[in-house]
């Protein structure tokens, strides 16, 4: 039997095939998806900010980009050596427009970009992704192959 499980804000969820994570309210957010091709095991993050270097004190990690896919992934692969990882990306949209902003300085961009050096950085390559615009999104990832589904504002379905 197939479970939805709902992913929050600032938070993670790992699964394995038949499940399915959800996470919603994604605007300048970004849900970062990690699959485990091997085992059909699973991960889905809602990134909120970028960097955690400039937060000092009692920080949640998973609202960092920095932070929560290295943990995310460890959870993925629970320390194993061979490891088959590919990512998908949706979100970072510019939702606020403030005259004389450059779009490269919004917080949705600086996750993108935050997202993509982090997986760079643990050599997981991003197969599909569907980010900027200006457009809120919801993230459905379907454990048993992969696919993603990306429902939009305007009840657009975007397959990645």
């Amino acid at each position: 039997m197939t479970e939805e499980i709902k992913v929050s804000i600032s938070d993670y969820k790992v699964s394995r095939s038949p499940n399915k994570l959800v996470t919603l309210g994604l605007g300048s957010c970004v849900g970062v998806a990690i699959y485990d091709r091997a085992t059909k095991i699973g991960g889905l993050s809602h990134i909120m900010l970028p960097d955690s270097t400039f937060f000092s004190g009692d920080i949640k990690a998973e609202k960092f980009a920095d932070l929560a896919i290295p943990m995310m992934v460890y959870d993925i692969i629970k320390g194993k050596k061979s490891i088959d990882l590919i990512a998908k990306i949706a979100g970072g949209a510019s939702m606020f427009n403030f005259s004389g902003k450059n779009d490269n300085e919004s917080i949705g961009t600086r996750n993108v970009i935050a997202v993509t050096e982090t997986l760079k950085k643990l050599g997981i390559p991003i197969v599909s992704k569907e980010t900027g615009g200006n457009i809120g999104r919801t993230m459905i990832v379907y454990l048993d192959d992969f696919s993603v589904d990306i429902k939009t504002a305007n009840r657009e379905i975007i397959k990645l």
